[in-house]
């Protein structure tokens, strides 16, 4: 007699194009709602979406965080409201794909975050260009 014991918590997961992206909330203490913009020692990437700018520790956090938050069933707009992207109308699967692969990735997540503070730091003193 073999019994298995399965997890009372199921883990959402999506596929999309035949991929499977695994919804599972990385695994770390969520920072109380109160603390949102602050950013923490070892917290090096925002969540570009429109105006939400929390801070994460990795670029899987901020996809989770992303996909849930802002791409989440009753939530999503419809279509991606990243900062510098084109708002095209995207089906919500369509968008988890493109929010992984164009927007959380490290490179994207970081390069996202230079073109930010060039946005803030461009008021201080004019480019050599």
């Amino acid at each position: 007699l073999s019994l298995q014991s399965t997890p009372a918590t199921s883990i959402p997961t999506v596929q999309v194009q035949g991929q499977q992206i695994n919804l599972q909330p990385p695994s770390y203490t969520a920072a109380s709602q109160h603390a949102e913009q602050m950013k923490k020692p070892g917290q090096n990437f925002m969540c570009l979406w429109q105006s939400c700018k929390k801070w994460f520790q990795t670029p899987s956090q901020v996809f989770y965080h992303a996909a849930t938050e802002h791409g989440g069933k009753d939530v999503y707009p419809g279509q991606c409201l990243w900062e510098g992207c084109e708002p095209f109308q995207r089906q919500r699967f369509s968008f988890i794909t493109h929010l992984q692969d164009k927007h959380c990735s490290r490179d994207a997540l970081l390069a996202g975050l230079k073109q930010d503070e060039h946005g803030q730091a461009g008021n201080q003193k004019p480019s050599n260009k």
